[in-house]
């Protein structure tokens, strides 16, 4: 071990602090009815790697048994939990509520710090099959502000999103289905967002970049067939796919391209919109006024998606949390590619906004992507203990 290792290794006051901080939180919850459960630390790494997003995933510490399964650390605790689920109810879908605290364990680009450590513990709840979603949307968000505020942090803000509301203005928008799911790939990234606007706005120019033989190959196969043809190309070309991608990603990403080979353009006022939606950030009281503001001129209309976002902030507001000073954010997603829906940090300016002590929101898809045989709603949150300790103490 380093000096610099030794002078980041927990000191045994914060250790006692953590423990004394991780009874609060989770007592909250077990008393709630979250059921305490206790996921491995290492993980089958193709799960995550196919469902996390594909910032988090290069973030991920992967490794290879002497069998030569690829395996992870868990980057987050959703996952593993989703993965419990789905051992002991995936072919009921019955309602089941967990509360979890441990450690997690992520690759950071810039030195490893306080607020960004390599290991770190996260106490967090997840709620599956609830016959209200809505309902247990605000209940979460409540139980994680109550769990914060226990545990000794008094200013902290919120920012809320909903990835259901982008949906619906993608649903609205004419334009073919897989560009639909592109842009919701990119949702998670700014700036890549805009770059597949605009690539949306010439589709046929990437064509030109592929060789023909594999662009004809692929314009007139089935979909079961891309895999096999990329990879006969692959093998006769003597390549290798790099880096986290899978011959099957790979496939599926050019087999878009030769559907685009003569596709017409998206038009510059949509991309305008798409772009503008994004950049919306408003009190979360105004949500529904600044959207419809924007689509107006445009004769588009979500109100189902605009009324159901209202309705929640009743009952957020029902369940006492303070919604006055609360922000949205048309484009915040909190990093993770498997929410679906409603999304929402609790950050602490103490330790700077772009940092986040908790958050959580919904992911309907997730439990029947890791191996449930039926779709189950589901919603969950993380707190941050490193963070949480590090604002309670005024960021020092």
């Amino acid at each position: 071990m380093t000096a610099d290792d030794i002078s980041k290794a927990r000191s045994a006051r914060t250790i006692e602090a953590l423990a004394r901080q991780a009874t609060i939180i989770t007592s909250i919850f077990e008393r709630a009815g979250f059921e305490p459960i206790a996921p491995p630390i290492i993980q089958p790494a193709e799960l995550f790697l196919d469902l996390i997003g594909e910032d988090l995933r290069q973030r991920t510490y992967v490794f290879s048994d002497p069998d030569g399964q690829e395996l992870c650390l868990r980057p987050d605790l959703t996952i593993p939990a989703c993965r419990l689920y789905v051992a002991d109810h995936g072919e009921t879908g019955a309602a089941a509520r967990f509360s979890y605290n441990g450690i997690i364990f992520r690759h950071q680009e810039a030195a490893s710090d306080a607020v960004r450590p390599r290991e770190f513990a996260q106490a967090g709840i997840e709620s599956y099959g609830a016959a209200d979603p809505a309902r247990t949307d605000a209940e979460i968000l409540a139980l994680t502000v109550e769990a914060i505020r226990a545990a000794g942090l008094r200013a902290f803000k919120l920012r809320l999103g909903d990835i259901g509301l982008f949906q619906a203005l993608l649903a609205a928008i004419d334009m073919p289905e897989r560009w639909r799911t592109q842009l919701r790939h990119h949702f998670w990234r700014p700036g890549s967002f805009r770059r597949h606007l605009a690539r949306l706005m010439q589709p046929g120019a990437a064509v030109s970049r592929l060789p023909s033989d594999l662009v004809a190959k692929l314009a007139a196969a089935k979909p079961s067939e891309a895999e096999a043809i990329v990879q006969d190309h692959l093998d006769a070309a003597n390549l290798q796919v790099a880096g986290t991608r899978t011959v099957g990603e790979v496939a599926r990403h050019l087999t878009d391209i030769a559907a685009d080979a003569g596709a017409k353009p998206l038009p510059k006022v949509t991309a305008d919109l798409l772009a503008r939606y994004l950049d919306i950030g408003c009190s979360v009281r105004d949500t529904g006024d600044a959207i419809r503001t924007l689509l107006k001129p445009h004769r588009l209309q979500i109100d189902t998606a605009l009324s159901a976002f209202d309705a929640r902030l009743e009952l957020i507001a029902a369940e006492g949390v303070d919604l006055s000073s609360a922000e949205f954010g048309a484009g915040f997603g909190r990093g993770f590619e498997y929410y679906s829906g409603f999304v929402f940090e609790v950050q602490a300016p103490s330790i700077g906004s772009e940092r986040g002590v908790g958050g959580g929101g919904r992911y309907d898809g997730l439990v029947q992507a890791a191996g449930a045989t039926r779709a189950v709603p589901a919603v969950g949150a993380a707190i941050h203990s490193e963070r949480l300790l590090l604002a309670v103490r005024g960021g020092q």
